[in-house]
């Protein structure tokens, strides 16, 4: 698991590859990852936006961003957590992730962003 606290919010990200969603002969590989988001703070925000870094195997690199995380814009209290799974195709069977939350302090309405740490995605079968 990755995790990085950026202004005491703490991100943490575990992956997984799908071999069952998954097709080698068709270049298709299919991870998914779970990721934990936690208000260590004092303070209360909401997360706003999502901006993805998305890199495969040969360097390729694909940005993906908007509202919220899947569908929602939670609201943490201090030591609130939320958490949800995603999942992403890629056209290797290795490649990595890494992106930022925008939140806002919702007492000062100050935005600000939140580093997700990068992590790696890579099919079962490489670490064998």
């Amino acid at each position: 698991m990755d995790t990085l606290i950026t202004k005491g919010i703490k991100i943490s990200v575990e992956t997984f590859y799908r071999p069952e969603h998954s097709a080698p002969s068709r270049y298709r590989y299919t991870f998914s990852y779970a990721v934990t988001i936690q208000n260590m703070g004092n303070r209360v925000v909401q997360l706003l936006r999502r901006h993805w870094f998305i890199m495969d195997g040969i360097g390729m690199l694909q940005e993906v961003e908007g509202p919220g995380v899947i569908g929602k814009q939670p609201i943490f209290k201090p030591n609130d957590i939320h958490q949800y799974q995603s999942w992403c195709e890629l056209p290797t069977d290795i490649g990595k992730m890494y992106g930022y939350y925008t939140m806002i302090d919702l007492d000062t309405e100050e935005q600000f962003k939140v580093l997700i740490p990068e992590f790696q995605l890579m099919a079962a079968f490489k670490g064998n």
